[in-house]
Order: C-alpha cells, then sequence, then structure tokens
C-alpha cells in the first residue's frame, strides 16, 4: 500500500513539474499595420499577425494589439501601451516591431532616431520589469526593386538602429527586414508580387479600382512572414519554440 501511494506521489509530483514547465503564457504583439489584424473591408489585406496565433499548443495565447499607422511613440502617447503592461506576467512574451512609421519626418507618427530608440528601450525595460520577455523585431521590408531586379533596402537607418538597441540591452533580436529581402529577391521582381495587395481593377469589391501596394500582405504573403518569424523564435532558442505545435497536436 504504501508503495502504491508513493508511485502516485511520484507521478503527481512529475505531472506537477510539467505542468511548472508549459505553464500558461500570453504573447503579446506590438507593432503597426504589417503585423494588425484587419477588418474585412480591408480584405485580402492580411497582417502576419493574424496567421501567427495558429502555430502555438494551448499553452499559449496569442494578443494582437498592433495598430494601423502606429509608431514606437504613438502607441504608447495614445495609451495602448500601458494595459498590455498591466497584464504581463512572469513568462509572458512581447514581440516589437516598429519603423515603418517611425521613420517617415512627413508622418505626424514620425519619430526621431534618438527618440525612436529611447521608446524601443522603454518597451524592452517595462516588460522585463514584469519578468516578461522582449522580442525585438525589424521592420518588415517593402517590395523595392532595382534596375538590375534587385530587392533594395527600404528601413536601412530604422533597422541598424533597433539592431543597436538589440545588442546594447541583449535582447534576441529577430531580423525579418533582412530575412524577408532575401525571400523577396528568392522569388524575383515578379513573383514577389504574389505576396503583397496586388490586385487588378474589378478584381475584389473592397477594391474597385484595384490597387498595388508594396507594403501590405495578402493572406499569402502573411503566411509566409509569420512563418519566417517562427523560424526566426526556433533560431534564437526561445523557450516559445517548444511550444510550437507538433504535427500530432495538428
Amino acid at each position: 500500500m504504501r508503495s502504491t501511494i508513493a508511485i502516485l506521489l511520484l507521478i503527481a509530483g512529475l505531472t506537477s513539474s510539467l505542468d511548472y514547465d508549459k505553464a500558461d503564457i500570453t504573447v503579446f504583439l506590438v507593432g503597426d499595420s504589417t503585423m494588425s489584424i484587419k477588418r474585412a473591408s480591408a480584405f485580402p489585406e492580411t497582417g502576419w499577425g493574424m496567421p501567427f496565433v495558429q502555430f502555438f499548443d494551448s499553452t499559449v495565447t496569442v494578443e494582437n494589439h498592433a495598430r494601423n499607422g502606429r509608431s514606437t511613440r504613438s502607441f504608447i502617447e495614445e495609451g495602448r501601451w500601458d494595459p498590455i503592461l498591466e497584464k504581463l506576467e512572469p513568462g509572458d512574451y512581447v514581440f516589437v516591431q516598429f519603423g515603418h512609421n517611425d521613420e517617415v519626418p512627413s508622418k505626424a507618427t514620425y519619430t526621431k532616431p534618438e527618440e525612436f530608440q529611447m521608446y524601443l528601450k522603454k518597451y524592452v525595460s517595462e516588460t522585463r520589469s514584469k519578468e516578461a520577455i522582449p522580442i525585438l523585431l525589424t521592420p518588415v521590408s517593402r517590395r523595392r526593386f532595382d534596375n538590375s531586379g534587385k530587392q533594395v533596402e527600404t528601413h536601412e537607418q530604422y533597422s541598424e538602429l533597433l539592431r543597436e538597441v538589440a545588442k546594447e540591452l541583449d535582447v534576441p533580436l529577430i531580423d525579418i527586414d533582412r530575412i524577408s529581402q532575401t525571400l523577396y529577391n528568392t522569388l524575383g521582381e515578379d513573383k514577389s508580387t504574389l505576396l503583397f495587395l496586388h490586385l487588378e481593377a474589378g478584381q475584389n469589391p473592397n477594391y474597385p479600382n484595384g490597387v498595388k501596394d508594396n507594403t501590405h500582405f495578402n493572406e499569402t504573403g502573411a503566411r509566409m512572414i509569420a512563418e519566417l518569424v517562427l523560424k526566426g523564435i526556433q533560431e534564437e532558442k526561445l523557450e516559445l519554440s517548444s511550444r510550437i505545435k507538433r504535427p500530432e497536436d495538428k
């Protein structure tokens, strides 16, 4: 009888340990329109954060707080960061991807280079203050090819500013800018349009006059970018990679 009780206690202890190792966590996505959830009226425009939620097991909840047109500064000034900070629990993740709207001087969301780095450091330090894990992502590249048919840099300055912060603060970095450039170059100038919001007039009722948008993705493009982010998670050897769905979970 005593041996049976001992075995049951051992099993309970192992189960408790496994439960602790796989405690439920939340992944918060903080960023701009390339990541955000889209309204039905914008379809087939798709942010990469939309398919990203499907990659993880039941211990992970993904909350996509990204919003169109936001910068590191405007996201905070609009009061979008504080509610996330209040919800953060130890072991949660915060994926931060800005740059598209920070870098354009003509936009109201423009953030000077030194301010951009200051706000990135704020996201990192405040995330860590909650014992959560910050992850920095460079802004995903726009599609832009030169006369020789090669994809060119579209975020050169602000991606480098972000890399500097990641290095200085020892934050895991997923360099989606460079990774996405490689993807576009692999596909080539013509086929890479298949990732983006390119529609002919009359092709979709949401865009009766057509659209040629080399910044925002369609469903295919968003899925491919999300898969590149997932690969980055694995390459960085984040604990989150152990929570990716296995074939038998699907």
